[in-house]
C-alpha cells in the first residue's frame, strides 16, 4: 500500500526506542472504560428503538403473580387471536366480522347464550359498570359479548348493549382461543384481550367488580396509549 497513517508507519521507518512504543493520544482514548461507554450508548439506542415492543409486553408483567397484587389470573404466555378462518364471528345483522377487526383496542369479553339468563344479565350489567368506572380511559376498552349458541340476542337487552360488540361464534371454535378454569364453563368468566388480540387475563366466576376494575385500570396505566380510543 502507498498510503500509511501516522499510527501505522512502515517497519523500517519506526524509531527503535522505548518512546516509539508509547501509545499516542488517539490510542489512549480507547481505554476499556471508553469501550464500555460506547457499548452502553449503542445499547441505549437499541432500547429506544425497541421501546414500543417493550411497552406492550410490560403490561403483561406489571402485575406479577408473586406480588399477589392482581385479582385476575394472568395468562402466560398470552394466547394469540385466531386467524379469521379459524374463528367465524357474526354480527347481529348476520354479516361476518373478521376477527382481526377487533385488534387495536382492549377487549373486555363476556361469553353467554343469546337468551341470557339472570346470571348472564348481571354479568353484562357489571361489565358495563366496570367500563364506565374507568372514566376518561373507558374509550380504550371495548365491551364484547360473544354469544356461543345459535340463539339471537334477547331483544330486551338491546338498549343495554348499545355501543358494545355483540357477536355470535361457534363454541368449539371459541374454545380454541379462550378457555375456562378447570371445573367451570366459558360463560363463568370475564376475559381480557390486549390491543394485539392476545388473551392475557381471566377473571374468576365470583370475583368482585371492583377487583376487576383495579386490574384493568392498572393495565391501562402500564400500557400507555396506542389503542384506538372511541372506536365503539
Amino acid at each position: 500500500m502507498n498510503k500509511t497513517s501516522p499510527d501505522h508507519q512502515p517497519f523500517d521507518a519506526m524509531p527503535l526506542s522505548v518512546q516509539g512504543l508509547t501509545p499516542n493520544t488517539q490510542e489512549e482514548s480507547l481505554t476499556p472504560k471508553a469501550v464500555r461507554a460506547g457499548r452502553l450508548q449503542m445499547l441505549m439506542v437499541l432500547l429506544v428503538c425497541a421501546a414500543p415492543v417493550v411497552a406492550s409486553y410490560f403490561s403483561y408483567y406489571v402485575i406479577k403473580p408473586k406480588n399477589r397484587t392482581n385479582n385476575g389470573e394472568l395468562i402466560l404466555p398470552p394466547v394469540a387471536m385466531p386467524a379469521d378462518q379459524d374463528l367465524i364471528l357474526r354480527k347481529q345483522d348476520g354479516q361476518t366480522l373478521p376477527v382481526s377487526a377487533l385488534k387495536g383496542q382492549w377487549l373486555f369479553v363476556t361469553v353467554a347464550g343469546g337468551q341470557c339468563d339472570s346470571q348472564c344479565e348481571k354479568k353484562l350489567y357489571e361489565q358495563r359498570q366496570i367500563r364506565e368506572a374507568l372514566g376518561k380511559e373507558k374509550d380504550r376498552v371495548d365491551r364484547v359479548w360473544i354469544i356461543h349458541d345459535d340463539q339471537p340476542m334477547r331483544a330486551t337487552l338491546a338498549p343495554a348493549m348499545q355501543g358494545a360488540w355483540v357477536l355470535q361464534a361457534n363454541k368449539d371454535q371459541l374454545k380454541a382461543w379462550l378457555s375456562p378454569q378447570t371445573g367451570n364453563e366459558l360463560q363463568d368468566h370475564w376475559y381480557l384481550i390486549d390491543t394485539r388480540g392476545q388473551w392475557m387475563m381471566r377473571f374468576a366466576p365470583k370475583i368482585q367488580p371492583r377487583q376487576v376494575f383495579k386490574d384493568i385500570s392498572r393495565l391501562l396505566r402500564a400500557a400507555g396509549a396506542g389503542d384506538e380510543a372511541g372506536r365503539q
